[in-house]
């Protein structure tokens, strides 16, 4: 009977998980983000374009996923033009004020003039603004297809760019608005500190910021 009662619980408390995945559009296993014909993809029609299965963006207006996302490994491939400038944004709150409201994973070409001699922190693998990659041009030269993980678990963000891990961050650590950690200078247009922002929210893709595109494909999700 006590075995009975046991394997019963541990069957419910399953089930209360794997519900929970559902509810919040996370599950264990490899899932593509966006849906699989981009149906779970919100954008404006004149800022994005699909071209046999790749996003490419038009405009700078940031394509977003369906749901909310916590605690995840998100899994994607990306192209640059000469001179992109774009990311990846996670833990947002507000769409339609991401930029505070929102981490973001630079995506650069580091090897273009203008972002291989800007901020470090400004640059491909960094958390813009707050924390550059270990190692820079670390991305491929443009028209070369580029591998991007990024693993959040609640205030821990790292990123593995190309096979290589380029940043590890301790949002905790980010307590001020204005400075980083380092004494580094923080953007006057991130004011809100790392360490308070939640630490679930929507997952976007920064669209075309300046005068090259951006590329992404294969895009996929898996809760950790």
């Amino acid at each position: 009977m006590q075995k009975c009662k046991f394997g019963t619980f541990f069957a419910v408390l399953l089930l209360t998980i794997l519900g929970i995945f559902r509810i919040s559009g996370q599950t264990a296993e490899w899932q593509p983000l966006l849906g699989k014909n981009f149906d779970g993809a919100r954008y404006q029609k004149e800022s994005w374009k699909i071209e046999h299965d790749v996003l490419i963006g038009l405009e700078d207006k940031v394509l977003w996923a369906t749901g909310e996302y916590g605690n995840f490994v998100l899994d994607l491939e990306f192209k640059n033009d000469p001179g992109t400038n774009s990311g990846v944004i996670v833990y947002c709150t507000d769409k339609k004020d991401w930029i505070p409201n929102s981490v973001e994973i630079q995506i650069a070409d580091d090897h273009s003039e203008k972002w291989g001699n800007s901020r470090k922190d400004y640059q491909c693998g960094a958390i813009f603004g707050h924390l550059p990659a270990s190692e820079q041009k670390v991305v491929k030269k443009p028209g070369k297809w580029n591998k991007m993980q990024v693993i959040c678990k609640g205030q821990q963000i790292d990123v593995v760019l190309n096979g290589k891990k380029v940043t590890s961050m301790d949002m905790s650590k980010w307590t001020s608005g204005k400075v980083n950690p380092d004494n580094s200078t923080i953007p006057d247009w991130l004011p809100e500190p790392f360490a308070e922002l939640p630490t679930k929210g929507s997952i976007g893709f920064q669209g075309k910021h300046g005068d090259a595109s951006i590329y992404y494909r294969n895009i996929r999700i898996k809760a950790l």
